[in-house]
């Protein structure tokens, strides 16, 4: 069954909608637009993702944030209802957040390991069939650590474990960073090093590789970098990295989109696809979250009015990522109307 799950989040060129974002992150977003920072409000930003039509279309799998996993439409049907009937597979954010490592200063370690297996049992039974948990890489000077990046890939391959222990394919999301003025070279090496550290710890703990979804940064220059990078060169530098790092049992790369415009996101994912694809193991896909939705929250902005425009621009992106895992992404279609 979870190599059945896996293979269905990466068929038909479709991808993920991360919309795991917790309740502060969310109120965050909120301000800058003048939101009201209620579950009324929560709940129907996210009824505007679930019932956008046609997301079906192009999206296989939906992360979900606790709240969102129990809420409701207006109407009264259940958000994983909805979801399920579009075609789209319901998943469950399960980490705790990322605080501070001990003796390690700049360093994070993600918590939620604590009470995990009885949590992904009952997401089981609700009727998640996938699972997320992300762990943050700094890099800056002298970071990261080994015994930070080792932490990590330890934990992450913990809770790995524990989710195919109760059927749920494990989303395993080592994250470096955007934040820094790191060159596009010193993400490239740092990224290699934490991936190799995940896999050996991933078959420490006797994880079905066939049986996850590996959830990776693109390779990237720092956000104040002063040497930015050319798609192509994002492209190689990332391709390079999967090679040389994640196994060929893996069935699909679903990358986050960090810190990247849905443009910029959608356009390094098609760079890679339309220049590499036929010669990689595995699928390379889409588990965006901004570079998905902020277009659309930043046309609704609180208001019914606005509802189905936002949910046109939704589908938008979705259509444009659909087509950068084919390859057949180019910037003209983002002058197109839905």
């Amino acid at each position: 069954m979870l190599m059945d799950t896996a293979r269905a989040l990466f068929a038909d060129d479709k991808g993920l909608l991360a919309m795991d974002e917790s309740n502060p992150t969310c109120n965050r977003r909120f301000e800058r637009y003048k939101i009201p920072s209620t579950v009324d409000a929560r709940r129907a930003y996210r009824e505007l993702i679930v019932t956008t039509p046609g997301l079906g279309e192009c999206i296989s799998g939906a992360i979900l944030y606790d709240e969102t996993f129990r809420q409701e439409t207006s109407d009264g049907r259940p958000f994983l209802k909805v979801l399920t009937d579009a075609g789209i597979i319901p998943g469950i954010k399960v980490d705790a957040g990322a605080t501070d490592l001990a003796a390690h200063p700049g360093e994070k370690i993600t918590e939620g390991l604590d009470g995990l297996r009885e949590r992904l049992r009952d997401y089981f039974q609700m009727g998640a069939r996938f699972a997320k948990w992300r762990a943050v890489i700094a890099i800056g000077d002298d970071l990261p650590s080994r015994s930070g990046m080792e932490a990590n890939a330890h934990v992450l391959a913990r809770y790995a474990a524990l989710c195919q222990e109760a059927g749920l394919v494990p989303i395993v999301e080592p994250e470096v960073l955007m934040d820094g003025a790191h060159t596009l070279e010193q993400c490239r090496k740092v990224t290699e090093e934490v991936l190799r550290n995940v896999f050996i710890q991933l078959n420490c703990q006797r994880v079905l590789l066939e049986g996850l979804i590996l959830k990776p940064n693109m390779v990237l220059p720092g956000l104040k970098c002063a040497a930015p990078a050319t798609v192509e060169e994002v492209a190689q530098a990332t391709v390079k990295s999967l090679w040389r790092t994640v196994p060929a049992a893996v069935p699909g790369i679903a990358f986050l989109s960090g810190g990247q415009s849905g443009e910029q996101a959608s356009a390094h994912l098609n760079a890679m696809n339309s220049r590499a694809m036929a010669r990689m193991p595995w699928a390379l896909s889409f588990s965006f979250a901004r570079a998905l939705q902020f277009p659309a929250l930043e046309i609704w902005q609180g208001k019914d009015v606005n509802v189905t425009a936002a949910q046109q621009a939704l589908l938008h992106r979705a259509r444009c990522n659909r087509s950068a895992r084919r390859g057949e992404y180019s910037a003209a279609m983002e002058t197109k109307v839905v």
